[in-house]
């Protein structure tokens, strides 16, 4: 599993221009650092549709204030990011990642269903999200943000994540009503 020291939660932050040098970051600022990373170690279908952008979109009330601005134009391989916020009955098949808030709680089945079967790779930060079919969710342990991997979902999306990755995460499976 990984934690993230504030050392380099600092570092990371100040390479994003999530604020100032000596200014400790904050939870979203450290859990946008994390998405950004982590795309790096995704591999999408070499078929999934993307233009010159990549774009990550937040399902709901969005409570990185700032922090995920600070990626806009950021590179992430050959693509940089554009930053969408969306509401659940738009197309969300055209994200690259998709971000969904703890407010679309009501409505996560909706959320999903309509990135099913599409190369998005579906984050969150909700306790019990990733049972339920999030690729990633985020979570505090302590002072620290740590990550976990749901790879069934991963799999049924075509995406492929990096052992390397694999290896700093806690993997979950969904549970059995959720199948």
């Amino acid at each position: 599993m990984v934690g993230i020291s504030k050392r380099l939660a600092v570092a990371l932050c100040a390479a994003l221009s999530c604020g100032g040098a000596w200014a400790a970051p904050s939870e979203y600022e450290v859990k946008a650092a994390f998405i950004h990373n982590i795309a790096k170690f995704v591999e999408w279908p070499a078929a999934s549709p993307v233009s010159g952008s990549a774009r990550l979109c937040v399902a709901g009330k969005d409570p990185f204030g700032g922090a995920l601005d600070a990626l806009q134009g950021k590179r992430i391989g050959e693509l940089s990011w554009e930053i969408v916020r969306v509401d659940v009955g738009a197309s969300l098949k055209k994200c690259r990642v998709l971000f969904i808030a703890t407010s679309e709680r009501s409505r996560f089945g909706q959320v999903l269903e309509g990135v099913a079967n599409s190369p998005v790779l579906t984050v969150g930060d909700t306790e019990g999200y990733a049972e339920q079919g999030v690729m990633v969710n985020l979570y505090q342990e302590g002072s620290n943000v740590r990550f976990e991997i749901n790879l069934e979902a991963v799999r049924r999306a075509g995406l492929r994540v990096s052992s390397r990755l694999l290896s700093l995460a806690r993997v979950v499976h969904e549970s059995e009503e959720e199948k």
